[in-house]
């Protein structure tokens, strides 16, 4: 049976992070695998400012611990118990996702880190990216790539298309604040490895919520595979 311990994260400036870990039945006993080959995964909620928040992604999160993956949700600054204010374009936050990851890396024994952001969590964990050693791959659930979400997020775009780590990018087909075709259009210009998934018939909403919670983390085991 999945365990879930709780955490307070130090995100620098006097900031605390509400931090909640979902490790696996027996995790402690599984020595089995080699430390360079452990990995963990951090997950980035949606938007703060509208009501993002680390609930929302406790369903993948068990999920993958289910599969034997620890996995890491925390509530960016200002949000539930974490301290600070939320910026509007995300910026303050990557500070916030990068303490995340290196609090992981040093208290759950993994030296490879998957990091995946939902909705705005995705460009904020994109920029992210590169500032960890230890994350070896990324995976967007609906990253909000679109002309209107770009007036606040689009400075992030810059950093996970040119990172050389492989890269997932998922979206439902009727996303609302991306077209398959921006996306599609996006992915041309990453570098390294870039790869889609596309879920048909569903909306960005839709596809945050917990009826798709297992075909997520589904979607991230296997990637996790193919690292």
């Amino acid at each position: 049976m999945t365990t879930r311990e709780s955490a307070t994260v130090e995100s620098g400036n006097g900031i605390n992070l509400d931090a909640r870990i979902y490790k696996p039945a027996h995790d402690e006993d599984n020595d089995s695998t080699r430390d360079d080959q452990k990995i963990a995964v951090v997950l980035v909620h949606p938007y703060s400012v509208l009501g993002g928040c680390q609930g929302l992604m406790k369903g993948i999160a068990r999920n993958l611990a289910d599969h034997g993956i620890p996995a890491v949700t925390f509530d960016m600054r200002g949000v539930g118990k974490s301290t600070g204010r939320p910026s509007l374009t995300g910026f303050s936050e990557v500070s916030d996702v990068v303490a995340i990851c290196k609090w992981t890396s040093q208290n759950l024994s993994s030296n490879r880190i998957l990091l995946v952001g939902s909705s705005a969590g995705a460009p904020i964990a994109g920029s992210a990216v590169n500032e960890v050693d230890e994350v070896v791959g990324y995976v967007s659930l609906g990253y909000p790539f679109g002309l209107t979400a770009s007036i606040l997020f689009g400075r992030h775009h810059k950093a996970i298309l040119q990172s050389p780590k492989p890269k997932l990018f998922v979206m439902g087909t009727k996303d609302g604040f991306t077209s398959v075709k921006q996306l599609a259009n996006k992915i041309k210009t990453a570098a390294g490895r870039a790869e889609t998934h596309l879920i048909e018939g569903v909306s960005h909403f839709q596809m945050e919520g917990p009826a798709y919670d297992t075909e997520m983390a589904n979607l991230i085991v296997t990637f996790i595979s193919s690292l």
